[in-house]
């Protein structure tokens, strides 16, 4: 990509139990506390795009996260891959957060870090999925949004991605600054190098507590709760199809029921 102007970029990364790991209940919640956690794989793509694009245009990275004093741990590990600071917001006042007040908060710490001109998210947490906090991030900020992005480019003033879709993808543009949310195959993110480890460990990372963003423990009350938690369905056998002649004709039925075809 031509180098334009230079892109003051936040992303957003998230502490989470390793899932590589088997998952633990507290209650009928996650367990966090005294477990094994890593930077979301799915937001080491956000910070893979926001280098790429600090890369080619110039500026600056910003990780941008929420939770525990551990949760710095994920901020560095996106440090060592090559961004350029972190600001991380905890309080005893977010345990339990859902989607829609990371999201407040989030928008809290990017107003008082920025300005930004882009801001990048994963389409979704690894330990959530709820999926829904980049567009409650991108109301917030009063900023629009591109979801779902498998490739994108800057330009001056503007961002063009690939949105993927069912069918296949779209092209959209928009004006900066803008909100996307990346998926997993938009790029290859990077390992952190030994020299890379050794040089997050001297970058600013700001820690901000609640107050520290303007807000109150009233902002950020929790208004879901989890009512029940069940067993997921196991994988039923699918049908066999013996071929009496029949056999094609069978199979493009049961697919026009899936609405395959």
């Amino acid at each position: 990509m031509e180098r334009k102007k230079a892109l003051n970029i936040a992303v957003c990364v998230k502490h989470i139990p390793d899932p590589n790991l088997p998952g633990e209940l507290d209650g009928q919640r996650l367990k966090r506390a005294g477990v094994q956690g890593v930077l979301d794989p799915g937001d080491e793509f956000g910070v893979e795009a926001g280098l790429q694009l600090k890369e080619a245009h110039g500026g600056e990275v910003t990780l941008i996260s929420m939770g525990p004093a551990v949760a710095l741990e994920a901020v560095r590990r996106g440090l060592s891959m090559g961004a350029d600071k972190g600001v991380l917001v905890s309080d005893d006042a977010l345990a339990g957060a859902d989607a829609l007040t990371t999201a407040r908060v989030l928008a809290a710490a990017i107003a008082k870090a920025g300005p930004f001109d882009l801001v990048i998210a994963g389409v979704e947490s690894t330990d959530g999925y709820t999926g829904t906090m980049p567009s409650s991030l991108a109301e917030f900020l009063g900023l629009p949004q591109l979801t779902f992005v498998k490739s994108l480019e800057g330009a001056e003033g503007s961002i063009r991605v690939n949105r993927q879709t069912v069918e296949g993808y779209h092209v959209v543009e928009s004006p900066l600054p803008a909100l996307i949310s990346v998926t997993a195959g938009v790029n290859e993110p990077r390992y952190a190098s030994f020299k890379g480890i050794m040089a997050a460990k001297k970058k600013p990372v700001e820690q901000w507590s609640l107050a520290d963003l303007e807000l109150s423990s009233d902002d950020v009350t929790v208004n879901q709760s989890v009512t029940n938690i069940g067993k997921a369905e196991e994988r039923q056998a699918g049908e066999v199809v013996e071929d009496d002649g029949s056999g094609a004709a069978r199979i493009a039925d049961f697919l026009k029921e899936a609405k395959v075809i």
